[in-house]
């Protein structure tokens, strides 16, 4: 049976100094041994008032904290530094964007002992001061019909668990054999998940190890996000081809599918008396999804705000896909980036 100790919790951030004020504050109130672990902020460069307000909790935190900064070069090579500066025997990573259950670490170190494992992932979920949007978003991101039968929200999944790096962890042991985070502009951590699963390691979904992951986002960012994962997808592909399956190309064959079906039906309208009841088959459990997200939610804008966000999941991520496999697959062009400029503009 493992038994790991310390933890040092590393956390990426770039000019975020709300989120990381929010974070620390989660932190405050885990229910967890101070001396069993240490918090580190792994700054990639920031120009806000994140360092100083750090330094500033660090005199009375309840917990060690600890301040890293470095150059601006991406938040993979920030956990990576911040993996040179842990004392820990097992790491964890949660974004800047996410604040902590108070039963997250115990979550943790519970489900580590009793399944003896080497690597973990994690859920993320929503607080109920989340604006309409990041809710109706947390619905399509859980959902079944999109990403939920694959991100980690059950122990039954559509396909393999890749541990995202929203809320994730590995033992140093395991660190020291695989190396840190690559340099992918997106997706890098399913590449790293990828690579621990690789090396034999033994990794566990910990379904009670929730963080609250306020996405910094709006319909348009969420697209493009969206389409960028299709993109990784692709680009993973070309790393190794088992970091495709079939359920990641649905998406892509929902959108090509639906553009064939609206062509045709342009084309030759005597398909549309057929092809009509698919749409209204489509928009009904859109319009169900919504009903039950308000149920769910407690909010009446759910009723709209799912089914817009769910198509832009699939359609987007689809669109994604396609483009760089026309790039990548076909053409056999180099890495295929999508929106990269202004990314969280």
């Amino acid at each position: 049976m493992k038994r790991y100790e310390f933890f040092s919790v590393i956390v990426p951030s770039y000019n975020r100094e709300d989120e990381i004020r929010a974070l620390l504050d989660s932190f405050s109130k885990l229910n967890f041994p101070r001396e069993r672990y240490e918090l580190i902020i792994a700054d990639d460069g920031s120009s806000d008032g994140t360092a100083s307000y750090v330094k500033s909790f660090q005199a009375d935190a309840p917990f060690e904290l600890h301040f890293y900064p470095q150059e601006n070069q991406g938040p993979g090579a920030a956990r990576n530094m911040g993996m040179t500066k842990a004392r820990g025997d097992f790491f964890i990573f949660i974004d800047s964007d996410c604040t902590v259950d108070p039963g997250w670490l115990k979550a943790i170190d519970d489900d580590l002992q009793a399944e003896a494992a080497d690597a973990f992932g994690g859920p993320d979920s929503y607080r109920k001061d989340f604006p309409p949007l990041l809710k109706a978003i947390n619905y399509s991101m859980t959902s079944f019909i999109t990403t939920g039968g694959i991100r980690g929200h059950k122990k039954k999944r559509l396909g393999k668990y890749y541990p995202r790096s929203f809320n994730m962890g590995l033992s140093r042991s395991v660190y020291e054999k695989i190396g840190g985070f690559g340099k992918l502009r997106h997706g890098q951590d399913i590449e790293f998940s990828y690579r621990i699963i690789e090396s034999g390691a033994k990794v566990v979904l910990i379904e009670d190890a929730i963080v609250f992951h306020k996405r910094r986002t709006s319909i348009r960012k969420f697209y493009r996000q969206v389409f960028n994962w299709g993109i990784a997808r692709i680009n993973l592909y070309k790393i190794d081809e088992k970091m495709l399956e079939l359920v990641h190309a649905l998406p892509a064959l929902a959108t090509l599918a639906l553009l064939l079906l609206v062509l045709v039906s342009v084309l030759f309208p005597v398909i549309w008396g057929i092809s009509k009841w698919l749409f209204v088959a489509g928009i009904a459990v859109l319009l169900l999804s919504g009903i039950h997200a308000m149920m769910q939610y407690g909010n009446i804008q759910m009723l709209y705000l799912v089914p817009l966000v769910m198509p832009i999941q699939i359609i987007g991520y689809g669109l994604g896909f396609i483009t760089a496999y026309v790039s990548r697959v076909i053409f056999g062009r180099g890495e295929f980036t999508g929106f990269t400029k202004r990314y969280y503009k």
